[in-house]
């Protein structure tokens, strides 16, 4: 898997439709994001007619290179009442959501579909995924979720504005004010403050700097934050935790360019650019007196909300290539890995999805293998604290997901003792698992063996 398909995806397929025009509403579509063992973003727009997906290449059939999937493999069908998902008589099958269906009709597009070793996206409205793909580079991994936002950050930074930045954390903030800083195309520095971190008592010295002799120990002239940061940018990180004592003077530095040091009888002109975020509601904030509304109503608009991680899964496959290979370059990720990560919902983010990827990584390794498997995740990882805490108690009940149980058992060629250790829970709770789901463990055997009954996921 070679770096350039971490790059801009710009390989197209046949059933790919031109962006609907001005004013149509939003039109549902799947993305192709995993396919030929590499990460892709190819939208597939979905219509009044049916999209038959497969390997065959022919008139009303959208071909996948991908050797595990069928010469016909799966039917998707707008209908009044959602979108019918059916199985074309596959060899491996069709998955939706990480559970193999026949013909299932949907609320909406589904999640995730999996198709053999291919993985595909379903999107409410593909008309951004037309518009362009995947790009990694210095900014990060930024798909066309996230790429909105992105062109509202170099808007404002062209118009000189103040930015403040939301959204949950691990999501990104820092690199959004990093590309916030690239986009104002000033010569300056980009300096980071983590204002929760900065004593009261020094706050002050550290924002705005100190004139010798200003206070006692205070021998040499010192340079706060805002003058590192003239002609640059400074990124106020958690900004909710600011001192009430220094929002005032920050206030009047945004509002006159000037900033009096400690000790100082005059002040000094800055030129700085002022880039914010915070996990906190700022209007709750000032509201309750935590935070100054005048300063809120200087900085707080415009606000960039950045999307979490379970809105932008086309980003998943690039992150984990990318991740993996920081391990050990030979490293790679199984389509089931990838279908797991996916259907996770991820409450920190990119932050918490690649320290878990770094511990999946280990653990393959110590497995001798090279490819990262769903079951070398952490049992708790992508599930958040409470839930991960609940599993881990005496008694709690585990769930288990059938791609990872299967996965397992195909590894350790049908035995359930191995299996279960695998998947870090007791031999008796998988029998019963595959007792209630109807799984025969001697069908996988055979490494090329799959379930002979499939039901609902646990």
């Amino acid at each position: 898997m070679g770096t350039e398909h971490l790059q801009t995806t710009t390989r197209t397929m046949s059933a790919v439709s031109a962006p609907p025009a001005a004013g149509e509403g939003e039109r549902p579509g799947l993305v192709v994001i995993w396919s030929e063992d590499r990460p892709t973003c190819l939208p597939l727009a979905l219509g009044d007619e049916p999209l038959e997906l497969g390997r065959q290449p022919s008139e009303g059939m959208t071909a996948i290179e991908d050797p595990s999937v069928s010469r016909r493999h799966t039917r998707i069908t707008v209908e009044p009442q959602g979108i019918r998902v059916t199985d074309l008589g596959s060899r491996n099958g069709t998955f939706v959501d990480g559970e193999r269906v026949l013909e299932r009709l949907l609320a909406g597009p589904p999640r995730l579909l999996r198709l053999g070793h291919t993985l595909l996206r379903g999107v409410r409205d593909i008309r951004p995924f037309l518009r362009g793909g995947v790009e990694q580079g210095e900014g990060g991994v930024v798909g066309p979720t996230l790429r909105a936002t992105r062109e509202i950050l170099a808007r404002t930074a062209a118009a000189g504005d103040p930015l403040l930045i939301t959204g949950p954390s691990g999501a990104g903030k820092e690199l959004a004010a990093r590309a916030y800083h690239a986009a104002t195309g000033r010569r300056g520095p980009f300096v980071a403050v983590n204002c929760a971190a900065i004593p009261s008592a020094l706050a002050e010295r550290l924002f705005f700097g100190a004139r010798r002799g200003a206070y006692s120990g205070a021998a040499a002239d010192a340079d706060g934050y805002i003058q590192a940061a003239d002609t640059g940018t400074l990124f106020l990180d958690e900004i909710a935790e600011l001192d009430l004592l220094v929002q005032p003077k920050l206030l009047r530095v945004i509002e006159t360019r000037e900033v009096l040091e400690l000790g100082a009888s005059r002040p000094r002109k800055v030129d700085i650019r002022l880039c914010a975020a915070t996990l906190k509601d700022l209007p709750a904030e000032a509201a309750a007196g935590r935070f100054r509304e005048d300063l809120y109503f200087r900085i707080g608009r415009p606000e960039l909300r950045l999307p979490p991680l379970c809105e932008r899964v086309e980003e998943i496959p690039y992150l984990a290539c990318a991740e993996l290979r920081r391990v050990d370059a030979r490293l790679a990720p199984s389509s089931l890995l990838l279908e797991a990560c996916a259907l996770r919902a991820w409450p920190g983010n990119v932050r918490e999805l690649l320290l878990a990827l770094r511990e999946a990584a280990r653990a393959a390794l110590v497995a001798g293998r090279l490819t990262v498997e769903p079951h070398d995740l952490p049992s708790s990882a992508g599930q958040g604290v409470a839930r991960g805490a609940a599993a881990a108690r005496p008694g709690a009940r585990l769930t288990l997901q059938r791609d990872a149980v299967e996965a397992a058992l195909r590894e350790q060629r049908g035995n359930v003792t191995g299996a279960a250790r695998a998947l870090g829970v007791h031999r008796t709770q998988l029998r019963r698992w595959l007792s209630r789901h109807v799984v025969d463990p001697r069908t996988f055997d055979d490494e090329h063996g799959e379930a002979r009954a499939t039901g609902p996921c646990d």
